[in-house]
């Protein structure tokens, strides 16, 4: 992603960049290769990521291709209002799993002359909009929208088809219950659901 030179060197705000996509598009691997640039540039840079995803590691954020950097596990959002202080970058994994105050945060944050890179689905299972990433996207700066490769298709998926049995809006995953898929995969895998489900419920 190419970020524009600022003109005006006098305005001090930061700025909010998101990263989304589905599952398996390549979104903490991006996080972390901007977060170890800014490192590499010697900036103060703190990562933070929600307690409950504890899939990889407790306290680091990994990628899927076991790419890693650390950061601190936080219960709510309120708490990386607490925590960032004095900092260059603000990295934020996993932001759909957040409360709304994340949205609020982030812009605290970049108003006062923070970068904060956040990644994150942006939409859940259902193929809706996932929780507060909409907002975010929408008072970001930058949006950079990755794509994972459709298991059906080999097209661009920019969907996350859960193949396991639970309708719970948040279930931590892996390939074991999820699979990105295209427009058409998924609709033709949610419309042979439905049938299904209809058959079971007529006896049929």
């Amino acid at each position: 992603m190419f970020l524009e030179n600022t003109v005006n060197h006098n305005e001090q705000f930061g700025w909010i960049e998101v990263i989304c996509g589905s599952m398996f598009s390549g979104k903490t691997e991006e996080l972390i290769r901007r977060l170890k640039r800014a490192q590499f540039a010697k900036q103060k840079v703190e990562i933070f990521k929600p307690a409950i995803d504890v899939r990889y590691d407790l306290e680091k954020v990994v990628s899927h291709d076991a790419n890693e950097i650390r950061s601190t596990p936080v219960p709510s959002s309120a708490n990386i209002r607490l925590l960032a202080s004095d900092v260059d970058v603000v990295g934020i994994d996993e932001a759909q799993f957040f409360d709304d105050e994340i949205v609020a945060v982030c812009n605290d944050l970049a108003n006062r002359g923070v970068r904060v890179i956040v990644a994150g689905l942006d939409m859940d299972f259902k193929g809706n909009p996932f929780g507060p990433m909409p907002a975010l996207m929408a008072t970001a700066e930058y949006v950079t929208k990755v794509h994972a490769v459709c298991t059906r298709t080999g097209n661009l998926a920019h969907y996350s088809h859960r193949t396991a049995a639970s309708e719970e809006i948040v279930l931590l995953g892996e390939t074991q219950e999820y699979e990105p898929l295209s427009r058409s995969a998924y609709f033709k895998a949610v419309t042979e659901e439905k049938l299904k489900k209809a058959k079971e419920k007529n006896g049929k």
